[in-house]
Protein backbone atom coordinates (compact mmCIF):
# COMPACT_ATOMS: atom_id res chain seq x y z
CA UNK A 1 0.00 0.00 0.00
CA UNK A 2 1.16 3.41 -1.14
CA UNK A 3 2.64 5.27 2.57
CA UNK A 4 0.23 6.94 3.56
CA UNK A 5 2.37 10.37 4.41
CA UNK A 6 2.96 10.30 0.29
CA UNK A 7 -0.95 9.97 -0.33
CA UNK A 8 -1.34 13.07 1.26
CA UNK A 9 1.69 14.68 -0.75
CA UNK A 10 -0.08 13.88 -3.72
CA UNK A 11 -3.63 14.77 -2.91
CA UNK A 12 -2.24 18.49 -1.62
CA UNK A 13 -0.42 18.42 -4.96
CA UNK A 14 -3.72 17.48 -6.91
CA UNK A 15 -5.54 19.87 -5.09
CA UNK A 16 -2.98 22.97 -7.02
CA UNK A 17 -3.80 21.56 -10.16
CA UNK A 18 -7.37 21.32 -10.09
CA UNK A 19 -7.61 24.76 -8.37
CA UNK A 20 -4.64 26.15 -11.32
CA UNK A 21 -7.32 27.95 -13.63
CA UNK A 22 -8.48 30.08 -10.84
CA UNK A 23 -5.25 30.79 -9.29
CA UNK A 24 -3.55 32.08 -12.02
CA UNK A 25 -6.32 34.34 -12.99
CA UNK A 26 -5.83 38.02 -11.81
CA UNK A 27 -9.44 39.16 -10.10
CA UNK A 28 -10.39 42.04 -8.50
CA UNK A 29 -10.33 41.87 -5.29
CA UNK A 30 -12.63 44.12 -2.46
CA UNK A 31 -12.47 44.17 1.27
CA UNK A 32 -12.55 45.78 4.27
CA UNK A 33 -9.78 49.00 4.12
CA UNK A 34 -10.01 49.48 7.82
CA UNK A 35 -8.17 46.23 8.20
CA UNK A 36 -6.63 45.60 4.75
CA UNK A 37 -4.50 48.52 3.12
CA UNK A 38 -4.07 48.25 -1.08
CA UNK A 39 -1.13 46.74 -1.10
CA UNK A 40 -2.89 44.02 0.43
CA UNK A 41 -5.79 43.51 -1.65
CA UNK A 42 -3.78 44.39 -4.87
CA UNK A 43 -1.45 41.17 -3.18
CA UNK A 44 -4.61 38.80 -3.32
CA UNK A 45 -5.86 40.13 -6.46
CA UNK A 46 -2.79 39.00 -8.43
CA UNK A 47 -1.66 35.09 -8.65
CA UNK A 48 -1.79 33.28 -5.94
CA UNK A 49 1.11 31.30 -5.67
CA UNK A 50 2.82 35.14 -5.36
CA UNK A 51 0.86 36.20 -2.33
CA UNK A 52 2.66 36.64 1.06
CA UNK A 53 2.71 33.99 3.15
CA UNK A 54 2.03 36.00 6.19
CA UNK A 55 -1.00 36.97 4.47
CA UNK A 56 -2.97 33.63 3.97
CA UNK A 57 -3.76 32.94 7.55
CA UNK A 58 -6.17 36.20 7.69
CA UNK A 59 -7.87 35.13 5.02
CA UNK A 60 -8.41 32.00 6.31
CA UNK A 61 -9.62 33.38 9.34
CA UNK A 62 -11.31 36.47 8.50
CA UNK A 63 -15.14 36.91 9.11
CA UNK A 64 -16.73 36.56 5.57
CA UNK A 65 -18.24 40.03 5.57
CA UNK A 66 -15.12 41.73 5.65
CA UNK A 67 -14.69 41.06 1.58
CA UNK A 68 -16.93 41.92 -1.12
CA UNK A 69 -17.16 38.42 -2.57
CA UNK A 70 -15.71 35.95 -0.07
CA UNK A 71 -16.98 32.64 -1.57
CA UNK A 72 -14.66 33.50 -4.43
CA UNK A 73 -11.48 34.80 -2.62
CA UNK A 74 -11.65 31.90 -0.22
CA UNK A 75 -11.86 29.51 -3.35
CA UNK A 76 -9.15 30.84 -5.02
CA UNK A 77 -7.11 30.28 -2.45
CA UNK A 78 -8.12 27.18 -1.19
CA UNK A 79 -5.27 25.64 -1.75
CA UNK A 80 -2.64 27.81 -0.19
CA UNK A 81 -4.88 27.53 2.95
CA UNK A 82 -5.25 23.69 2.91
CA UNK A 83 -1.85 23.34 2.99
CA UNK A 84 -1.60 25.61 6.19
CA UNK A 85 -4.39 23.53 7.67
CA UNK A 86 -2.98 20.02 7.41
CA UNK A 87 0.27 21.47 8.44
CA UNK A 88 -1.64 22.38 11.59
CA UNK A 89 -0.70 26.01 10.82
CA UNK A 90 -4.35 27.27 11.18
CA UNK A 91 -7.21 27.68 14.14
CA UNK A 92 -8.62 24.76 12.10
CA UNK A 93 -12.39 24.81 13.73
CA UNK A 94 -12.49 28.05 12.08
CA UNK A 95 -11.25 27.30 8.86
CA UNK A 96 -13.86 24.23 8.45
CA UNK A 97 -16.64 27.04 9.02
CA UNK A 98 -15.29 29.30 6.59
CA UNK A 99 -15.42 26.38 4.20
CA UNK A 100 -19.02 25.37 4.89
CA UNK A 101 -19.67 29.55 4.92
CA UNK A 102 -17.67 29.61 1.11
CA UNK A 103 -19.86 26.77 -0.05
CA UNK A 104 -17.19 24.32 -0.75
CA UNK A 105 -19.36 21.43 -1.35
CA UNK A 106 -21.52 23.44 -4.07
CA UNK A 107 -18.46 24.02 -5.89
CA UNK A 108 -17.29 22.03 -9.58
CA UNK A 109 -16.73 18.45 -9.37
CA UNK A 110 -13.12 18.74 -9.78
CA UNK A 111 -12.22 21.03 -7.03
CA UNK A 112 -14.65 19.10 -4.96
CA UNK A 113 -13.20 15.97 -5.45
CA UNK A 114 -9.85 17.12 -4.82
CA UNK A 115 -10.65 18.69 -1.41
CA UNK A 116 -12.36 15.09 -0.26
CA UNK A 117 -9.40 13.06 -1.34
CA UNK A 118 -7.34 15.77 0.80
CA UNK A 119 -9.34 15.29 3.72
CA UNK A 120 -9.19 11.51 3.00
CA UNK A 121 -5.66 10.76 2.94
CA UNK A 122 -4.78 13.71 6.12
CA UNK A 123 -7.14 11.55 8.04
CA UNK A 124 -5.32 8.68 6.67
CA UNK A 125 -1.95 9.91 7.39
CA UNK A 126 -2.83 10.85 10.96
CA UNK A 127 -4.12 7.73 11.84
CA UNK A 128 -0.70 6.03 11.04
CA UNK A 129 1.78 8.15 13.12
CA UNK A 130 1.89 8.85 16.45
CA UNK A 131 2.84 11.88 17.57
CA UNK A 132 1.69 13.49 14.32
CA UNK A 133 1.40 16.97 13.10
CA UNK A 134 -2.09 18.10 14.81
CA UNK A 135 -4.09 17.01 17.04
CA UNK A 136 -6.48 13.71 16.44
CA UNK A 137 -9.54 15.59 17.98
CA UNK A 138 -9.39 18.75 16.09
CA UNK A 139 -8.40 16.75 12.97
CA UNK A 140 -12.05 14.81 13.44
CA UNK A 141 -13.53 18.22 14.41
CA UNK A 142 -12.39 19.75 11.32
CA UNK A 143 -13.48 16.65 9.31
CA UNK A 144 -16.84 16.57 10.89
CA UNK A 145 -17.92 19.90 10.67
CA UNK A 146 -16.36 20.19 6.62
CA UNK A 147 -18.47 16.88 5.91
CA UNK A 148 -21.48 17.29 8.23
CA UNK A 149 -20.97 13.82 9.85
CA UNK A 150 -17.97 11.60 11.63
CA UNK A 151 -19.42 8.35 10.01
CA UNK A 152 -16.78 8.34 7.50
CA UNK A 153 -14.00 8.76 9.77
CA UNK A 154 -14.89 6.74 12.53
CA UNK A 155 -15.28 3.89 10.03
CA UNK A 156 -12.10 4.58 8.91
CA UNK A 157 -10.37 4.75 12.45
CA UNK A 158 -12.19 1.41 13.41
CA UNK A 159 -10.40 -0.04 10.30
CA UNK A 160 -7.64 1.20 10.94
CA UNK A 161 -5.88 -1.13 13.03
CA UNK A 162 -2.24 0.45 14.16
CA UNK A 163 -0.43 1.56 17.45
CA UNK A 164 -0.78 5.11 16.45
CA UNK A 165 -4.65 4.75 15.80
CA UNK A 166 -5.18 3.20 19.32
CA UNK A 167 -2.95 5.78 20.76
CA UNK A 168 -4.82 8.64 19.07
CA UNK A 169 -7.74 7.15 20.56
CA UNK A 170 -6.80 6.60 24.15
CA UNK A 171 -5.34 10.56 23.77
CA UNK A 172 -9.06 11.51 22.42
CA UNK A 173 -10.53 9.58 25.52
CA UNK A 174 -8.44 11.80 27.90
CA UNK A 175 -9.61 14.56 26.13
CA UNK A 176 -13.54 13.70 25.70
CA UNK A 177 -13.77 12.35 29.18
CA UNK A 178 -13.21 15.47 31.22
CA UNK A 179 -16.32 16.52 33.02
CA UNK A 180 -18.42 14.12 30.63
CA UNK A 181 -17.89 16.41 27.78
CA UNK A 182 -18.92 12.91 25.69
CA UNK A 183 -22.19 13.77 27.03
CA UNK A 184 -22.57 16.81 25.10
CA UNK A 185 -19.84 17.36 22.59
CA UNK A 186 -20.16 19.65 20.08
CA UNK A 187 -18.12 20.27 16.45
CA UNK A 188 -17.50 23.53 14.77
CA UNK A 189 -16.73 26.66 15.38
CA UNK A 190 -20.08 27.23 15.31
CA UNK A 191 -21.05 23.63 16.89
CA UNK A 192 -22.30 22.63 13.51
CA UNK A 193 -21.87 19.01 14.35
CA UNK A 194 -23.28 17.46 17.13
CA UNK A 195 -21.09 14.73 17.76
CA UNK A 196 -22.50 12.57 20.50
CA UNK A 197 -25.11 10.72 18.99
CA UNK A 198 -22.46 9.29 16.63
CA UNK A 199 -19.26 8.75 18.66
CA UNK A 200 -20.77 7.61 21.68
CA UNK A 201 -22.52 4.02 20.26
CA UNK A 202 -19.15 4.00 18.21
CA UNK A 203 -16.73 3.61 20.79
CA UNK A 204 -19.38 1.08 21.95
CA UNK A 205 -19.01 -0.67 19.49
CA UNK A 206 -15.20 -1.07 18.95
CA UNK A 207 -13.50 -4.24 19.65
CA UNK A 208 -12.66 -5.55 22.78
CA UNK A 209 -9.26 -4.60 24.13
CA UNK A 210 -8.62 -0.72 21.91
CA UNK A 211 -10.51 1.13 24.88
CA UNK A 212 -8.77 0.29 28.47
CA UNK A 213 -10.80 -0.78 30.85
CA UNK A 214 -11.24 2.89 33.11
CA UNK A 215 -12.28 4.57 29.85
CA UNK A 216 -14.79 1.87 29.06
CA UNK A 217 -16.08 2.00 32.18
CA UNK A 218 -16.70 6.00 31.62
CA UNK A 219 -17.73 5.36 28.46
CA UNK A 220 -20.72 3.33 29.30
CA UNK A 221 -21.54 5.61 32.47
CA UNK A 222 -22.15 8.34 30.56
CA UNK A 223 -24.27 5.88 27.48
CA UNK A 224 -26.73 5.05 30.23
CA UNK A 225 -26.85 8.14 31.89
Amino acid sequence: MTDPHQQLREALDALDVAFAPRAHLPISVGGCTHCYGEEDLAALAGPVHRIPDDLIPYVAHEVPSHWDDFPGLYRRVTPRIVRLLVADQLLSDAVASQFIAAGWRTWPAPERTALENVWQAWWRSLLHSHPSTGDVTRVLETLGALTGTLTPWLTAWARTRTQAADRHLGDALDWWLIEDELADLRFGFHNEVHATPELLPWLLSLEDGRIGAAHLREIERISHG
